[in-house]
């Protein structure tokens, strides 16, 4: 999606940038691993695949990803490369096309030494805000393996309620739909969050 290309998102704990080919490489060396693999239900790519992956991510304006940078890495070495800081990633899927108000969302926390520490939520609480403020989401829909048990535990925190589970798919879908009272408990969550231009020399 070419909307969130020249911003980034700054929290507390986490930095939301655009993918770019700059995050590809330490991104590939992710998704070698078995674990991600099963977690995220994905296939290994080439890294030339991944570097396509990349690029088409950028132009589908149905797909929102941001790059989950470790806020405190980033902002104590200046000078430092996105790539040595980042976290993770959180995307947003807006694939129904009978329902443009719902958005698919999806995290990941990568690095190993990052997990447990809060960033995937505050990753998907900012994620959340930018789609409810920006793309005009009213709902959104989180679809996890059934054995992801953190995960899980997560989105209900953040008052996502289970609506279904696939044995086929060994899945859990999780929903929040934005009540006027949900929408301003996101903002509340979400106030800190300050949004700068993203682009060289930034």
């Amino acid at each position: 999606m070419r909307l969130n290309q020249n911003i980034l998102l700054l929290g507390k704990k986490v930095v939301l940038v655009p993918y770019t080919s700059e995050h590809v490489p330490r991104y590939h060396g992710w998704m070698k691993s078995d674990e991600l693999q099963r977690l995220t239900a994905s296939e290994p790519l080439t890294l030339e695949q991944e570097y396509a992956m990349q690029r088409s991510w950028r132009e589908d304006a149905d797909k929102c990803t941001f790059i989950v940078l470790d806020a405190e890495r980033w902002q104590a070495q200046p000078g430092a490369t996105e790539e040595s800081c980042m976290a993770g990633d959180v995307n947003l899927f807006l694939t129904d096309l009978g329902d443009p108000s719902l958005g698919e969302i999806e995290v990941m926390i990568a690095e190993p030494s990052c997990r447990g520490k809060g960033f995937g939520t505050e990753a998907v609480l900012m994620m959340m805000s930018y789609g409810v403020t920006k793309l005009g989401l009213t709902k959104f829909e989180a679809k996890i393996g059934q054995g992801n048990e953190p995960s899980i535990r997560m989105f209900q925190k953040l008052h996502f309620e289970q609506v279904a589970v696939s044995s086929v798919f060994q899945e859990v879908t999780l929903r929040l739909t934005m009540s006027e009272p949900e929408r301003q408990w996101l903002l509340e969550q979400t106030s800190h969050v300050e949004e700068k231009p993203y682009g060289i020399g930034s």
